[in-house]
C-alpha cells in the first residue's frame, strides 16, 4: 500500500501575511493572574440572596450554616434542634462527639434552607444562655475582606 502525502501550498490558504500575524498575536496563550483581566471572566452573573457587603455572611453549597460554639458538652442533638428551630426548618444539623467521652465538643453546625431563618438564629441566639454557657453564634462561611465595624466596636467594648 502506498503512502499518501498531503502537501499543501502556500497558495492553498487565502489569508494576507498581516491578518496570520494578527490571529497569532490573539491566540497567545493565557494563563494565572493575566486570565482575571481577560473578557472571558467578565459577564452578567447571578447574586445570591442575602448580604453582599465584603465580611458579609455567604452561602454554602446546599443553604445558609451557622456556627454555634461555647455548647454545653452534655448538651444532646434533641436540645439543640429544639432550642434552634423555633427560627426555621432546619436542614442539617452536625454535633460532633468526643469518641472518649461520648459528650459533644463543644460546637454545632446548624444549617438553614433560608437567609431570613439563618439571621434570626444568629442574632436571637448570639451570647444566649443555653444549659448555664452564653452561646457563641455566628455565620460559617463569610464572604472575603473586611468585616464590618460594628463587630470591632463591638469587640472593643468587651475588654
Amino acid at each position: 500500500m502506498d503512502d499518501i502525502v498531503i502537501t499543501r501550498d502556500r497558495d492553498d490558504v487565502d489569508m494576507e501575511d498581516d491578518e496570520i500575524d494578527r490571529l497569532k498575536k490573539s491566540a497567545s496563550k493565557r494563563k494565572g493572574r493575566g486570565l482575571a483581566r481577560s473578557e472571558v471572566l467578565r459577564g452578567d452573573f447571578e447574586e445570591i440572596e442575602g448580604d453582599t457587603r465584603p465580611g458579609g455572611p455567604q452561602k454554602s453549597i446546599e443553604g445558609w450554616i451557622i456556627f454555634v460554639t461555647n455548647v454545653h458538652i452534655e448538651a444532646t442533638e434533641n436540645d439543640i434542634f429544639d432550642k434552634f428551630s423555633e427560627f426555621g426548618d432546619i436542614k442539617n444539623l452536625h454535633a460532633n462527639l468526643d469518641r472518649r467521652t461520648g459528650y459533644l465538643k463543644g460546637y454545632v453546625c446548624i444549617e438553614y434552607e433560608q437567609y431570613s431563618e439563618a439571621q434570626a438564629a444568629v442574632e436571637q441566639m448570639n451570647n444566649e444562655d443555653f444549659l448555664g454557657q452564653a452561646l457563641k453564634v455566628d455565620w460559617a462561611f463569610v464572604r472575603p475582606g473586611k468585616k464590618s465595624s460594628a463587630k470591632k466596636k463591638e469587640k472593643s467594648t468587651d475588654c
